[in-house]
């Protein structure tokens, strides 16, 4: 399966536009408090339930949901929202719709989600969010399985990435079943971060949490594994599950010469057909969903 992550172009430019990322402003939150937060999440969540019939209707089956899906969820219990009855039916419907159709639901959430921080603050806030996104999923009644992952990174090394990795396992043994079981971690795309075999080696052989072999990152990092050799030491940590994989192309590759050579470019030429047969692709562009029927006519 090809998908695309968070962002549908095509639906959020309609009228009304179809969005699963409705979030607010501190200031925002303090006015309005739980009863806007709940509005704005009963809102995503039908507009998720639209994004996925969207997608089927174009024969996409794998999309990465945005983690705005329940805003400022940091700051309350999901099942204190006033409309906390509402949300529930909404990602009960999200969810049946997951399962009758085969489709994948994934999250990212995002760069300044570290759960091997020094910092004890950091590490909390870190597992609260991969906890939410745990009951968001438990909401859409999906199993607790890394075919619906989690998706992280470690991220950072502190000068000490043997100790880097115990603290990561020690936060990732000690999660909630409801993150733990859904967890998956992902190479970085700094040659002095994560490999893909630092973390089969280091993660993924003392938790059973999967690796995500990032197409792209890999070239950061290969640490002298070809692209096929880094997918496969990825692909046997994920047991009997099928792997999730990211591909992406340099902007630079497409013209875009001033860009960082880790940006991505608006769309891709074409996903490796080896990749595709083996794994489930998240196509990581700017152009999101209008880049997946590019790849199928090139391909």
């Amino acid at each position: 399966m090809l998908g695309y992550a968070a962002m549908n172009h095509t639906l959020r430019d309609e009228e009304p536009p179809r969005r699963c990322n409705r979030d607010m402003h501190k200031q925002t939150w303090e006015e309005r408090g739980l009863a806007y937060a709940g509005e704005l999440a009963a809102q995503n969540f039908a507009d998720l339930r639209v994004i996925l019939e969207w997608n089927l209707d174009h024969d996409i089956r794998f999309y990465r949901c945005s983690s705005t899906l329940v805003p400022w969820n940091s700051q309350f219990d999901i099942a204190d929202l006033p409309n906390f009855e509402r949300i529930r039916s909404l990602a009960r419907d999200c969810g049946d719709l997951v399962k009758e159709t085969g489709t994948r639901l994934t999250f990212h959430p995002s760069h300044w989600c570290k759960l091997a921080s020094e910092s004890a603050d950091t590490v909390a806030r870190s597992v609260e969010s991969v906890t939410h996104h745990g009951r968001w999923l438990d909401l859409m009644d999906l199993p607790r399985s890394p075919r619906y992952a989690i998706n992280v990174h470690i991220g950072a090394h502190y000068g000490d990435k043997n100790a880097t990795a115990d603290r990561f396992c020690d936060v990732v043994e000690d999660l909630p079943p409801r993150a733990r079981d859904r967890l998956t971690v992902e190479n970085d795309d700094t040659e002095s971060l994560w490999s893909v075999d630092e973390l089969a080696d280091s993660v993924a052989t003392r938790t059973g949490t999967p690796v995500t072999f990032d197409y792209h990152h890999h070239g950061f990092t290969d640490r002298g594994l070809t692209y096929r050799e880094g997918f496969e030491v990825a692909r046997d940590t994920w047991g009997d599950v099928r792997p999730v994989t990211h591909y992406s192309e340099p902007a630079r590759l497409h013209g875009a010469t001033d860009a960082r050579p880790q940006n991505h470019a608006e769309h891709v030429r074409a996903v490796p057909e080896w990749l595709r047969r083996a794994s489930d692709v998240m196509v990581e562009s700017t152009g999101k969903e209008q880049s997946i029927p590019r790849i199928r006519d090139a391909g």
